[in-house]
């Protein structure tokens, strides 16, 4: 095994990239896909087919359902839910009516973008911009470094 497994973690995807460490208590889905060197904080979920980049910190309690790509060197902050439903009704619920969602490389949602703790993000985050509130609203420009300009 070229990656850490924390004992009371359940992993039953063998595409795990050398480097990774999954902390306790996490769930990874079968075909599930993670990037080298990520770190996976206690009882994250990541479901079915999930794909997650390089270098991608994922802190605690944090659910990743299928539909989500995630690219290179993204931080994921605590308890941040990605759905994958726009429209959930457990009597309706198919397939085919999963919606993708992609976070771009460098992100803390966007490519360089940051959101605010407790936003719900319900569009599209352009790059190297701040967003927060319910609904997420662009608060500002941030650089690479996430800092505020």
């Amino acid at each position: 095994m070229q990656f850490f497994k924390h004992p009371t973690a359940i992993v039953e995807s063998e595409n795990i990239g050398e480097g990774t460490k999954i902390w306790h208590f996490v769930h990874v889905r079968e075909g599930a896909r993670i990037g080298r060197d990520c770190i996976v904080g206690k009882s994250a979920y990541i479901d079915l087919d999930v794909e997650i980049g390089d270098r991608v910190k994922i802190q605690n309690f944090v659910s990743i359902y299928k539909g989500v790509k995630i690219e290179d060197d993204v931080f994921i902050g605590p308890s941040v839910t990605f759905t994958n439903d726009l429209y959930p009704r457990a009597d309706s619920w198919r397939e085919d009516k999963i919606t993708h969602t992609l976070i771009k490389r460098g992100a803390s949602i966007g490519e360089y973008a940051m959101v605010g703790a407790g936003s719900v993000v319900t569009r599209d985050i352009p790059s190297f911009t701040l967003v927060y509130g319910n609904p997420a609203r662009i608060g500002g420009r941030v650089n690479k470094e996430g800092l505020k300009v």
